[in-house]
């Protein structure tokens, strides 16, 4: 059931100040989004098989604003190639081009270039009068040069590197994925997103080796991974996430993404 006016007011998103929210179809029937209390939605690839059908995409593009991830090297989405997904995407779904997670991508697509798959996707999206949101994750650069809107991982230099491109005279649109937490039970945070942040380089150099990453995480491994997940997270209560969001538009961020990474329901 669609929340009221008050309802979405008072709810967590709303006070996290988050734009919109990344949903996982392998996580959750993504049609919920349609209910959640935010208008931008981007649903996130995990491999072809778990890509939901057209009509449901075409139902939540008619109540959201919609944008799937679509990696230019997969089958299906590859405009130098089997490009055959991108015709059964609704008219009113806009496209977020990423290189894609290896994890999703055949041994065959991983060694396909990104350079010229990710230039070709954006001028078809643009010859199609739309506006590209381009993945920045591990290929910066090309994302820059392909333009669009750039869609970035929350780290601990995304503040800086924020002011670095304002500053050089970009004046385009950037957007940022975060996980979120909305809750300042420490235990909680850490199950939900210690180990992402664990994967992060510096992170992971950090860490004493074997070293949990949850909750169960202790001594000076539970002290590197409370202060890394704030650096890759967007955690605290919704006031505390909220104040964070602020300060990131505050040097040029225009549109905040969480994916809750502790479900959907905890941004209600």
């Amino acid at each position: 059931m669609k929340l009221t006016a008050s309802e979405t007011a008072d709810s967590v998103a709303a006070r996290t100040n988050l734009d919109g929210v990344a949903l996982k179809p392998t996580e959750c029937d993504v049609s919920v989004a349609a209910d959640l209390p935010v208008d931008l939605v981007c649903l996130d690839y995990e491999g072809r098989e778990s890509m939901p059908d057209a009509d449901t995409l075409a139902d939540l593009a008619g109540s959201v604003d919609l944008r799937v991830t679509t990696p230019v090297r997969a089958d299906g989405f590859d405009p130098r190639g089997d490009d055959s997904l991108v015709a059964t995407l609704p008219d009113a779904a806009d496209r977020v081009l990423v290189a894609g997670h290896g994890a999703y991508l055949t041994d065959d697509e991983r060694k396909r270039a990104v350079a010229p798959r990710l230039g070709d996707a954006a001028a078809t999206v643009r010859e199609a009068g739309g506006t590209p949101w381009v993945g920045t994750e591990g290929v910066e650069r090309l994302a820059l040069a392909a333009g669009g809107v750039q869609y970035d991982l929350l780290s601990r230099s995304t503040e800086r590197d924020v002011r670095a491109l304002r500053a050089a005279g970009f004046d385009g649109d950037l957007a940022l994925y975060a996980p979120v937490v909305p809750t300042d039970d420490e235990d909680a945070v850490l199950d939900a997103v210690g180990a992402y942040a664990a994967r992060r380089k510096p992170v992971r150099e950090a860490l004493p080796e074997g070293a949990a990453t949850g909750a169960a995480a202790a001594g000076r491994a539970r002290e590197v991974l409370s202060a890394a997940v704030r650096d890759f997270a967007l955690v605290g209560d919704p006031e505390t996430v909220g104040e964070r969001v602020r300060d990131l538009k505050a040097v040029g961020v225009d549109h905040v993404v969480g994916y809750p990474a502790t479900g959907v329901d905890a941004l209600r």
